[in-house]
């Protein structure tokens, strides 16, 4: 549905892709769109022929960046709707200009050549076909034989909080799916004269006053310090001093066999990916070479564009969704092995012994890739400036029958965003640690990057993506080459709804509910007293924390308990998403865990042993609830503006474990306790943390 084989540009948005447990422990192809965060129309093209003769499939080729390529070889595929029917879709903004496209017949021999239909060029302006829809005619068999097929066009409007709310929706044609009556997801505007029921005497003025501590919070860290440790360079049980880091364990093949198993105290290997979603994974393993199986996203850029901080957040979310993932940053293989101290001669581009030094170490850093993969990895970060053709070109060669390469080019044209970038370098990279003068550090990493840019070579080889001036999600373009497949389609739905312009995110439970009084786990019941009481109280903190937010957004399961909570803040819009839902308890709903350990105890002892993988009878279990809050995860990326989420304990675990990156297996112990605000602030220095107790 548009990256396979094709090359575009996408501005800023999708791609495609229960009653509950409430007191837990006691308490795609791809479619391309949202230009600018506005509407989109989801267009869909249809041709039907009763048979066709051969192993002929229909195809579409046309203008850029949407249809794809007027190359023939790169055409897009249509898929067979039914067995006289076939289908492409995609999704365009609805003032697009008009997009140049013809169908062709392609031959699953691709010596055979390609039949093009005959006539004009075919127009689609605003979603719609220009002029009467025609048929189709190809001419068979050396023109002695002309074939028809009716063609069909559709467009609908729609949002792209729709197109990130569900993807089953999106596979359904946007017929919204019901539950208790109510849709994924509905939109309630405040009344406009609402009024406060006496919350304000309850909650000081001074917010500060009910800040508690974070568990474990771990300490601001530089980015690049977060990859990988360089396996090849440290020895097991080493201490790195210069840029942190204890050895993972992981050897080096030169000092020995690397032992790659998973020493966590959990049995069962993490899966690649959770619940239905699997499928796609799967079946690419099945039809995919044995070197498709691995992904390696090779960064591209010049210094502070950003390429770190994108690898970071795109390590993060493959974590979260049950990849195994690993970042490996080639300027920690070179502070080790050739000191944090290098000038910028270091890195000019006619001093041979640097640019030897710095392949060398690249080198390093791919086989510690490679090898890591072979362990049992799967995707590998490899971020550095890769600026030159060449070196590209060794990366390539290093990957053939090991993995797939994809580049991930970052491109910033912004002055301002630059410069900002290049304060950080010069405050938080171990390169000018030991420079006390920070023009002095200033000046020479601006020689560095006059160094770089004087070689550089924006990347046209292989498959790639191209991310132009994305950092404030607005404004910007993704342009993708030869991307196909299942995992390659996540990440650029990811990278396409993701930016670095801060905004608060915050996390609450529902005020206590009558379940929660009686330990019992799931159940759609009301607020208690002490939850009504926590109701007004948050509605007094958001009216203070976010009065000057006026985009700001309030988002609530469909189970009245959280539609509760949110009933007395007034002034921004609600919206309820069924994704939002609480873990689905199945045969267990409404029963305390004692109930469960006596009439079930096998069922108990089960969930005791493994709570993240373990799924109630007829329900969920976590992996399930992280793959079904994927698009909220998207949406909250995508959003400039705060927004407050009010939802059940285990959601909330699994939605604050991706902000934390915390491992898949803490998931389910989280502390995530009752009438408390977690505020994250996602920024371009990382994701920090606050929390507000508002009542004991």
């Amino acid at each position: 549905m548009g990256t396979s084989g094709s090359k575009g540009d996408v501005g800023g948005a999708a791609l495609p892709g229960d009653g509950g447990m409430d007191g837990d422990e006691g308490s795609a192809g791809a479619v391309m769109g949202s230009w600018h965060g506005g509407a989109q129309l989801y267009v869909s093209l249809k041709m039907e022929k009763a048979r066709i003769i051969g192993d002929l499939v229909p195809h579409v080729y046309g203008s850029e960046p949407i249809i794809g390529s007027w190359d023939p070889a790169h055409a897009l595929a249509m898929e067979r709707e039914l067995a006289s029917m076939w289908e492409l879709s995609f999704v365009v903004p609805p003032d697009h200009e008009t997009l140049d496209f013809k169908f062709l017949l392609k031959p699953k021999d691709a010596a055979t050549p390609c039949i093009i239909e005959e006539g004009p060029t075919r127009l689609l302006t605003g979603g719609m076909l220009e002029g009467d829809v025609r048929l189709a005619n190809f001419k068979l068999n050396g023109n002695d034989e002309v074939v028809e097929f009716r063609v069909f066009n559709k467009a609908d409007i729609v949002s792209p909080l729709e197109l990130a709310a569900s993807w089953r929706v999106y596979k359904e044609n946007f017929q919204p799916s019901m539950v208790r009556g109510i849709p994924d997801i509905s939109i309630n505007e405040a009344p406009a004269h609402a009024t406060e029921d006496g919350s304000g005497s309850s909650l000081e003025l001074d917010l500060e006053h009910y800040v508690v501590p974070t568990p474990t919070a771990p300490p601001t860290e530089y980015a690049a310090n977060l990859a990988a440790t360089p396996a090849s360079l440290i020895q097991p049980g080493a201490l790195w001093t210069n840029d942190m880091l204890l050895s993972d364990g992981i050897q080096s093949p030169r000092s020995g066999p690397a032992d790659f198993q998973d020493h966590s105290d959990h049995n069962k290997a993490m899966p690649e990916a959770a619940g239905a979603v699997a499928a796609a994974a799967v079946a690419d393993r099945l039809h995919g070479s044995k070197e498709d199986r691995k992904l390696a996203i090779v960064l591209v850029g010049l210094p502070a564009r950003g390429k770190t901080f994108t690898a970071v957040k795109l390590t993060r979310y493959l974590r979260w969704l049950g990849h195994e993932t690993k970042h490996f940053n080639v300027g920690k293989y070179r502070r080790l092995k050739h000191g944090a101290n290098q000038s910028a001669d270091f890195f000019r581009p006619d001093n041979q012994e640097g640019i030897e030094a710095r392949n060398e170490v690249a080198a390093l850093a791919m086989e510690d890739m490679i090898d890591w993969m072979h362990g049992g990895g799967q995707v590998g970060i490899f971020d550095a400036t890769n600026s030159t053709s060449k070196r590209r070109q060794m990366l390539m060669k290093m990957a053939e029958g090991n993995c797939k390469i994809i580049f991930l080019e970052t491109i910033c044209n912004d002055r301002n965003i630059i410069e900002r970038n290049v304060r950080l370098k010069i405050q938080q990279s171990p390169d000018y640690a030991d420079q006390p003068d920070y023009e002095a550090g200033l000046q020479d990493f601006l020689e560095r990057l006059t160094n770089y840019e004087k070689v550089y070579e924006p990347v046209e080889e292989g498959s790639y993506i191209k991310m132009i001036d994305m950092v404030k999600g607005e404004g910007g373009q993704l342009q993708v080459n030869n991307i196909s497949g299942y995992l390659p389609g996540r990440i650029v739905f990811f990278l396409v709804n993701s930016h670095l312009a801060p905004r608060p995110i915050l996390l609450t439970r529902h005020g206590e509910s009558l379940h929660n009084v009686r330990g019992r786990v799931g159940g759609d019941t009301v607020l208690s007293e002490d939850g009504e009481l926590y109701a007004k109280k948050l509605a007094n903190f958001i009216e203070k924390r976010l009065k000057s937010e006026k985009t700001a957004t309030i988002w609530t399961s469909t189970l009245q308990r959280t539609i509760l909570t949110a009933t007395p803040i007034v002034g921004f819009p609600k919206i309820q998403w069924r994704a939002l839902d609480e873990i689905n308890s199945g045969v267990c709903d409404g029963m305390t865990y004692e109930e469960i350990k006596k009439i079930m105890p096998e069922e108990y002892e089960s969930r005791k042993k493994d709570k993240l993988r373990y799924r109630y009878p007829r329900g969920e279990s976590y992996l399930d609830v992280i793959q079904r809050l994927e698009p909220v995860i998207i949406e909250l990326e995508r959003q400039r503006a705060p927004v407050v989420v009010i939802s059940h304990q285990a959601v909330l675990r699994a939605l604050y474990s991706y902000f934390a990156d915390r491992p898949l297996r803490e998931v389910p112990d989280m502390e995530m306790p009752l009438h408390t605000i977690i505020e994250i602030q996602m920024g371009v220095t990382g994701v920090e943390e606050k929390r507000y107790k508002l009542m004991d």
